[in-house]
């Protein structure tokens, strides 16, 4: 249920990833592991798959160790998007910390 919340906070934190590298699912998984969520691929690869159609990623195949991956980062569409969440986060958590 706690995942169901948090899932606009996970699109952001991708699309804050995305602006300072290229980002693939296996290591966004790691990083949202290290925060305490359990990403599943189920989640992880649809998302970022929505992400990309909406215009707010671009993905690039690359062979990593022998394997393919595809790897996205942000547009300036995502970049709009990521600043404009940004904001909208602050104001929120200023509004419930308070």
């Amino acid at each position: 249920m706690i995942r169901r919340f948090f899932l606009g906070f996970i699109r952001t934190h991708v699309l804050y990833h995305a602006s300072k590298e290229a980002i693939c699912g296996i290591d966004m998984m790691r990083e949202l592991k290290r925060h305490g969520y359990s990403v599943s691929p189920g989640l992880i690869y649809p998302m970022l798959h929505s992400l990309e159609r909406e215009g707010y990623l671009i993905g690039e195949q690359r062979v990593v160790r022998g394997k393919a991956r595809r790897y996205y980062r942000l547009t300036d569409k995502g970049m709009t998007m990521l600043k404009r969440s940004r904001e909208k986060i602050r104001e929120l958590v200023e509004e419930v910390m308070c």
